[in-house]
């Protein structure tokens, strides 16, 4: 319909504030999936533990169920390039850590315990930030575009990395690996020191008095944003749909794919599971590109809807198909489907949340998010020993599109009483 400011496409990578920041960011979360690769491995050969798999899951996700909105207030409230630093030091010390205790030999179970919620509290922490750090980096008639970007490269990171964590293990062992791992999060960590914007309005909007709420909020004062989140129906639908995709698909693809790729290609050189996890992580890549070169998708409520009722049916695809190429295909497109689906509804609680409660609102989204994962992991679990994994697949996302359309039925259903602004 209109224009955004400025240069029409790709704009946040050309401003170099904003793209230093998102590519720092990838950096960023490569190093976290690099961590993954190199310390669940040894956890894996040191302990034997399906247990600790499980505590994996839950610590990484947990914090982001318990702890997100408290985050967003935080972040709300204070500078968040100093958020961001501070979850950025805990990634490295935690790195650090891993690399000592593997260098040495000394690793116990306690260590892997604290060391895993520490990584996942970091986790927590940056996510809110993040988010308002590119609000004010882009300001809201360019934040669909930014999300976008910063979804897409995130989706990079996914895919390098696996493929830096393996060269990194084959090369040169985990121990060593992790303390290279922590040279990954500096650039970011440096760029925050430099940069003028605080994630509160005056980069973009060149107010210096504009300051973040001085109010001081507890724990638990800060779920009142729950209250406001009731009264904007556009908001709660996109916490709902996040929450639907997190419950169902979080983690049980990834979980599954091993498993898929046995069945699919039928070979014991794990070739097919290289090809799916391609797959997965590359739709994503591509679709994030191609809604920025296009930007013909608006973050709308029925975009948002749409898309996820398609990666739920990409997902049935995927899981029924009994083809190599037609899983390839539907992994493909599920990924277009995700990052359309997860940019839109972060763009749409942005832009309509209260200027005064936007952290606070994200910390929400989160917590809906990436915190139901703790439950899809149990969810994945319990299907997986029921009825096998491929079925597990199956009707997950089964149910993750028949819900998110009863969603959108919610989301277009008028109702005169509900406050959009």
């Amino acid at each position: 319909m209109q224009q955004p400011d400025g240069p029409r496409r790709f704009a946040t990578l050309r401003n170099r504030s904003s793209g230093t920041y998102i590519v720092g960011g990838a950096l960023s979360m490569m190093a976290d999936n690099v961590e993954h690769v190199l310390g669940y491995w040894v956890l894996w050969q040191t302990f034997q533990s399906p247990w600790l798999v499980g505590f994996q899951i839950v610590s990484h996700w947990l914090p982001f169920l318990l702890f997100s909105v408290y985050a967003g207030a935080l972040a709300q409230r204070f500078d968040c390039r100093r958020i961001i630093q501070v979850a950025q030091g805990l990634f490295m010390l935690v790195s650090i850590c891993w690399g000592v205790l593997f260098l040495t030999g000394t690793l116990e179970l306690w260590h892997a315990y604290v060391l895993l919620v520490l990584h996942g509290i970091a986790g927590c922490l940056w996510m809110p930030a993040e988010q308002l750090m590119l609000y004010d980096f882009v300001g809201p008639r360019q934040l669909p575009s930014a999300v976008r970007i910063n979804a897409t490269f995130r989706s990079l990171a996914f895919i390098a990395g696996p493929v830096v964590g393996s060269a990194l293990l084959i090369g040169i062992g985990p121990a060593y690996g992790m303390f290279v791992n922590v040279l990954f999060y500096l650039p970011l960590t440096i760029f925050l020191f430099r940069t003028r914007f605080t994630g509160h309005g005056r980069g973009t909007r060149g107010d210096p008095a504009a300051r973040p709420a001085e109010q001081r909020v507890s724990f638990f004062a800060a779920f009142s944003v729950f209250g406001t989140v009731r009264r904007h129906r556009q908001i709660l639908g996109m916490l709902l749909l996040t929450a639907l995709a997190g419950m169902t698909l979080g983690q049980l693809l990834q979980n599954a794919m091993p498993e898929l790729a046995e069945i699919l290609g039928g070979d014991a050189e794990g070739t097919a599971y290289g090809i799916l996890l391609f797959a997965n992580g590359a739709g994503g890549v591509v679709g994030g590109f191609l809604l920025e070169a296009t930007r013909k998708v608006p973050p709308t409520a029925p975009i948002a809807v749409g898309s996820a009722i398609l990666l739920g049916v990409a997902t049935v695809v995927f899981a029924s198909s009994g083809s190599l190429v037609v899983a390839v295909i539907a992994l493909a497109i599920g990924g277009v489907a995700k990052i359309t689906s997860e940019s839109t509804e972060m763009s749409i609680v942005q832009l309509q949340a209260p200027d005064a409660e936007r952290g606070r609102m994200i910390g929400a989204y989160t917590m809906f998010g990436s915190g139901s994962m703790t439950f899809g992991g149990v969810t994945a679990g319990l299907l997986g020993s029921l009825f096998g994994i491929q079925s597990a697949v199956l009707v997950s996302g089964a149910v993750l599109a028949v819900g998110a359309a009863a969603v959108g039925v919610w989301l277009l259903a008028p109702r005169g009483e509900t406050r959009e602004r």
